[in-house]
């Protein structure tokens, strides 16, 4: 009974990794998770058209799909990546797709591998999902890495997967099994 009524004293507190804070997004961050989202780099490597409005994000933060998940990652008050956490429903409730970016000035500093490692332990531990799945755009070496890193394999070549910048490209599809 002591372990219960110590975690009751100790409030959940955000996780830093280095000068990076990461947490759960809010409907206040919607200004600044639009700023990172019409960035080229990191819209260049999403499914987001340009010119997102603050009034789509914030629509977003305040109506998650149920049982999402959305963390950012936060140097010096200023938001540098966000991911995302998607469960599946029926059948497939034990499987949950993200997505995730990082501002461009960011990209090679540890930023997405903090979010991918704190994303992972809520898919983990605490929703126990067996499976995360990702897309990932063929040319997106950095992303590919780092998705290697954390565990995940390819389990696809998706043809022709979006339209971006003027023409088709392919992505990979991805996966990381539990266990």
């Amino acid at each position: 009974m002591k372990r219960i009524q110590d975690a009751r004293e100790k409030p959940p507190r955000p996780e830093r990794f280095g000068d990076v804070l990461i947490r759960a997004a809010c409907p206040a961050d919607a200004e600044k998770i639009t700023a990172l989202a019409n960035m080229y780099g990191y819209r260049y490597g999403t499914l987001r058209l340009p010119f997102q409005t603050v009034e789509e994000t914030r629509k977003g933060l305040e109506s998650p799909n149920p049982g999402a998940k959305r963390l950012v990652a936060e140097r010096n008050s200023q938001i540098v990546g966000d991911v995302f956490l998607g469960p599946m429903l029926g059948r497939r409730r034990h499987a949950a797709s993200i997505g995730i970016g990082v501002n461009d000035d960011f990209v090679g500093n540890g930023v997405g591998n903090a979010l991918m490692m704190a994303i992972l332990d809520i898919a983990d531990n605490w929703l126990d999902l067996r499976r995360v799945e990702l897309t990932v755009f063929v040319d997106n070496v950095k992303a590919i890495r780092l998705y290697e890193k954390n565990g995940f394999v390819k389990e696809g070549h998706l043809r022709e997967f979006a339209f971006r910048d003027g023409q088709y490209i392919d992505a990979y599809s991805m996966a990381r099994l539990k266990g």
